[in-house]
């Protein structure tokens, strides 16, 4: 699974490169693992603006999602993946901004709106947005988990980007 997800990420960051298309996440659930794939690729720098790792309610508020938006919709939400996704992308000026959160195989009993292996994506660009929610698979550990994240965000970007292959 992370081979194959690694040579994805290499292709996007090419294609990202290759078009001059500056990029920037906020991670929760996967911990930074997306800005970790993106920067995996030589040159990566030219197109990777910054990332924040935003693991509580309150690092994300810090980093510019508003906290009602947290209070109406809950931490685990399309709306708060597109807050953070809207807050990276205007804090580093990005062509693309990246925003997930989720729960991975446990109840978070912090936040009462978690649900194991639900996991909300958002991808803010210059054409628009798209927020989705995704219901993944059993995994026995994070790390598949995270990555399991990590490949619905590659196909939501090759959907926005459709000339992005594999190799």
């Amino acid at each position: 699974m992370y081979e194959t997800i690694k040579k994805q990420y290499a292709s996007l960051t090419k294609y990202f490169i290759a078009n001059s298309l500056t990029v920037s996440t906020m991670e929760s659930m996967t911990g930074g693992l997306i800005a970790s794939l993106l920067t995996d690729t030589e040159g990566a720098s030219a197109i990777m603006k910054g990332a924040f790792v935003t693991y509580s309610n309150e690092a994300k508020m810090k980093q510019g999602v508003p906290s009602a938006t947290i209070d109406t919709y809950g931490v685990y939400s399309k709306e708060t993946a597109f807050a953070m996704a809207k807050a990276c992308r205007e804090t580093y000026a990005s062509d693309i901004g990246i925003g997930i959160t989720g729960s991975a195989s446990n109840i978070d009993l912090n936040n009462a709106d978690s649900i194991p292996g639900i996991v909300y994506i958002a991808v803010v660009y210059e054409d628009g947005m798209i927020a989705k929610e995704f219901k993944m698979p059993m995994y026995e550990t994070r790390l598949e988990y995270k990555l399991c994240a990590a490949e619905y965000v590659y196909k939501m970007l090759t959907k926005i980007y459709t000339a992005i292959e594999s190799e």
